[in-house]
Formats: C-alpha cells, structure tokens, sequence
C-alpha cells in the first residue's frame, strides 16, 4: 500500500470511500431513519402506507465547499392488494469541485407466500445523473495538468439502473441491492475513466418486542464497492417505544467501519487508519409525520473538522391501504 505522507490528504481518501466519484446517492446512514427505499429499490411499496422522505446533510459547518447532499423520495404500493410498488427519488449532492444532481423512478413486485408476512420483493430503479466538474479555480498555471482545461464541465450525463430483492418474513428483514448494475461511460474525469461504478449492498435485521410496547432492532449492512473492492460494514442497533394516542419515539445507534485502511508517515513511523463513523439517531413519529436527526462522528487521529455530519429527515405518511402486520416489522407497518 502506498504510503501518504499529508494527514488531510490521507483524510480525504478515508472519507471518500464508498462514495467512488459520487455515481448517485452516496450510502450514508440515512436509510436507518426509515427510509429503506432511498437504497433498496425492492422496498417501493413494501410498507402499508404511501411514504414521502427529505433528507438534507450537511458535513463541516462553516467550511467552504463542504459535502452536502439533500434527497426527495416518495413509494407507494399500486392496486388494492398492493402487489405492485412505485417510487421516484430526486438529489442535489455537492462535494467541493464536484456536484451531481440526479432523478430516479422505481418499479417493485411483491409476493406475498401467505400468513401474516411472508413477502418476496423485486425492485429496479432507472436514474439519469448530471455531473458537473468546476476546475475553473484550480491552479493550472502552478501546477499544469493536461487533463484539466480549466472549465466548468456541465454535459456528463449518464444513465443508470439498480436491481434489488427483498424479504421479509415477520420479524425478519434481509435486503439485496446492486447499485449501477450496468456499465456506464462518464468521462468527466478523463476518456479512460472506468465504466464500472458497481456497488453491492446487502442489509439484514430482527426486531424483537414485548407487551409494554418496546422494540429493540439490531441490524447490519455491508457494502462493497466492484472497481476498487472496498467493503465497509455498519452494525445498528434502533429502540422504538410506542406512545398511546401519539405514535413513537425511538433512537439507535450506528457503527460503521472499513476493512481497508490508508497508510500515512507521521512522527517518522508509519500509522494507519480506517474509515470509522459512530453515528447516534433520535427519531419521533407522531401520527403520520416523521422528524429523526442523525450526527456522525468520525473517529481515528486525522480529522478535517470536529464539528461532524449532521442530517435532518422530515418525513410523512398517506394512503394507507392495508390493515397493519401483527409482527414487530416497523419498516412495513
């Protein structure tokens, strides 16, 4: 592994991964702030009401440039039984130079094996993505580069597709998804910039609960990016406490961490580091409105910022179609 010798160069490897060249919405942990459908495409449908959710982040307050990624998405299930699901996602995603905004509509089939939960869903997502690369302040005349002209490129506009499956089965929830399953040529970059921009993700859970209206969900998520294999691995843990006459509040807490690290010199020895967030969520649904705020804390030596990642979801629910599952299933129900 190549060695780095400048901590914030190091820092930004570190906090970059995972997101490879931003190829769409950026796998953060706002899928925790129920909002499942932003990453699995089979989830379109899946939950007994229609779902709107918008999220805004916002990383290094009163830093210039700094990433900020905002989210619309809606799902509902189509027909009276519900064996058909519909969704749309838009975004807006800015990191320093780059910027992309992007619109995605979904399809999802749900099979249901009978009993109270017994689901099988398919789901696929077709996205149009625009990247913008600003490098009209980069310092050509210092530092030349021949692959850098100096302008804002604003005509990359690519195509892509995710396929999803999910299950669910009572308490028990496992997700499947292949982000940007076919090749795509963007050439923002350069003209020999790789059209694989594959990712794998794969989430799993159980919800347990008791009579005094106490959910305790433990879950994970493990993703993999195909280019460049690095994997990373969330471990969560939500409590939901359900309220007579209001609805609920819930918390949770999220670990994630990397399994690839970047080596750097400091003091004359050589350190690495890993990607590691801890991430605590609070969350309140009353009635048929959602509000949840998720803080991430990146720990390890090197840091830009210690002001963190904040996200705010708002979040509403409408058109319920169905009489709820008797299960402890509060992605569904």
């Amino acid at each position: 592994m190549k060695i780095l010798k400048k901590p914030l160069l190091v820092l930004a490897l570190i906090v970059s991964q995972f997101s490879f060249s931003q190829e769409g919405v950026a796998v953060y942990s706002d899928y925790l702030s129920d909002n499942y459908y932003l990453i699995h495409p089979s989830m379109a449908g899946a939950a007994n009401c229609a779902k709107v959710r918008l999220t805004a982040r916002q990383q290094w307050f009163g830093q210039d440039d700094a990433p900020k990624l905002q989210t619309l998405s809606f799902n509902t299930s189509l027909g009276e039984e519900g064996k058909s699901g519909f969704g749309a996602i838009a975004f807006n995603d800015k990191n320093g130079y780059h910027s992309q905004v992007g619109a995605k509509v979904t399809y999802a089939h749900h099979i249901n094996f009978g009993g109270d939960l017994n689901l099988l869903s398919f789901g696929v997502n077709v996205g149009a993505i625009q990247s913008v690369l600003d490098e009209t302040r980069f310092n050509v005349l210092e530092y030349p580069d021949p692959t850098v002209q100096g302008i804002v490129r604003d005509k990359y506009t690519y195509f892509n597709v995710d396929l999803g499956m999910s299950y669910h089965l009572s308490d028990f929830y496992t997700h499947i998804t292949v982000k940007n399953a076919i090749a795509n040529k963007r050439q923002i970059y350069s003209d020999v910039e790789s059209d694989n921009l594959r990712k794998f993700i794969w989430s799993a859970g159980y919800t347990f609960g008791n009579e005094d209206g106490i959910q305790i969900e433990p879950s994970a998520m493990f993703q993999m990016v195909s280019e460049t294999k690095e994997k990373a691995i969330d471990a969560n843990v939500k409590v939901y406490k359900t309220m007579e006459d209001f609805g609920k509040i819930w918390g949770g807490l999220s670990y994630r961490r990397s399994f690839e690290g970047t080596q750097y010199l400091q003091g004359g020895s050589v350190q690495e580091q890993k990607l590691q967030y801890i991430t605590p969520i609070l969350g309140i649904n009353y009635k048929n409105l959602m509000f949840a705020y998720t803080y991430s804390y990146l720990t390890g030596d090197v840091k830009f910022d210690n002001s963190g990642f904040h996200q705010i979801t708002l979040g509403i629910n409408f058109n319920c179609k169905r009489e709820r599952y008797h299960c402890n299933c509060p992605a569904v129900n």
